[in-house]
């Protein structure tokens, strides 16, 4: 299986990684509703024996748990995969969730993962989100303190999250940035104006989340399912699955699913193939709750979209662009 070298270090990673949001479980603020641990556990390790080789968490995912889960499907197994964590959303004895980027924060929160990882070293540490949409504030100290982290050898390589090109640009003065981790999918396609292009001039990773749309465009999503969530389920707050969007949406999986069908593949698989279309993007997070939905899309990995089908996907787009983008 081919391996892509993540930026500037050594880490070199399957095109697919697997994704540990929706394992943190339910009852806190952007949960995926309740989730069965013992399911989380066989689906990250039927995720490995399918050649995955590394994990992304965080630890505001589930406050804390899905690193505990993650830890728990590595007790015993040799071979440890590469394992990504973030930090800079802490929160409080009532659940409540704020961005913190100072460097005692910082600092405190690496050597929890750490402990509830159970490992001695993080392979890529990740600031989660900015302070605000377009600030600096708080980044200087917040990517010092992650700098330090890796000069201490607590975490291996440093990355971020949902950073815009200004913010890119500025944490890059600073101390080199391995990575950046955007959302990206079909219908969001924002970073290809200015973040992908500042990623490829200046050697920046990419690992792309959500590429199936937080399983919109998976082909297993029905208008039943969404109107069935259960009230913790962050995704009922989303514009992408209520109304004018949903329908277009539910349309684009159509059509992945006929482009699917002439290769044996499914609509999740495609949508992936598409993410990973652009030699700037290095891989993409995936995310499973269950050992059935690892093997529904696995198959992205080796999979690619010819130019042509490319096309088609293009061409839908621009005919039935989003509501927000008219």
């Amino acid at each position: 299986m081919q391996k892509r070298q993540l930026g500037n270090s050594d880490l070199h990673i399957t095109p697919i990684g697997f994704g540990a949001w929706a394992i943190g479980g339910g009852g806190w603020a952007f949960a995926w509703g309740p989730q069965d641990d013992h399911q989380s556990i066989r689906s990250i390790r039927r995720a490995l024996d399918l050649g995955i080789n590394w994990i992304d968490t965080a630890a505001v995912y589930g406050l804390g748990h899905s690193e505990e889960v993650v830890a728990k499907a590595l007790e015993g197994r040799s071979g440890r995969p590469y394992l990504f964590t973030k930090c800079g959303l802490v929160w409080d004895s009532k659940g409540q969730v704020r961005n913190e980027l100072g460097a005692d924060s910082i600092r405190r929160e690496c050597e929890a993962s750490l402990r509830r990882l159970k490992v001695d070293t993080i392979d890529l540490y990740q600031i989660h989100w900015p302070l605000e949409e377009d600030s600096l504030e708080g980044l200087e100290e917040g990517w010092k303190a992650m700098a330090e982290l890796q000069r201490q050898g607590k975490v291996r390589w440093i990355g971020v999250s949902n950073f815009n090109a200004r913010q890119l640009e500025f944490a890059q003065r600073i101390a080199p940035i391995t990575s950046l981790q955007p959302p990206y999918s079909l219908i969001h396609r924002d970073i290809e104006a200015d973040v992908l292009p500042f990623c490829e001039r200046n050697g920046i990773g990419v690992i792309g989340y959500s590429p199936m749309a937080s399983g919109l465009l998976t082909g297993a999503m029905t208008r039943e399912r969404v109107a069935a969530f259960p009230e913790d389920d962050w995704r009922r707050r989303s514009s992408d699955f209520q109304e004018p969007d949903l329908t277009r949406n539910l349309a684009l999986v159509e059509r992945l699913r006929e482009i699917g069908a002439r290769h044996g593949r499914s609509p999740g698989e495609v949508a992936i193939a598409w993410t990973l279309r652009r030699p700037v993007v290095t891989a993409a997070i995936v995310g499973a709750r269950s050992p059935e939905q690892v093997e529904g899309f696995i198959g992205a990995m080796d999979f690619r979209l010819s130019a042509a089908e490319q096309q088609e996907l293009e061409d839908f787009l621009r005919q039935q662009p989003s509501a927000g983008a008219q």
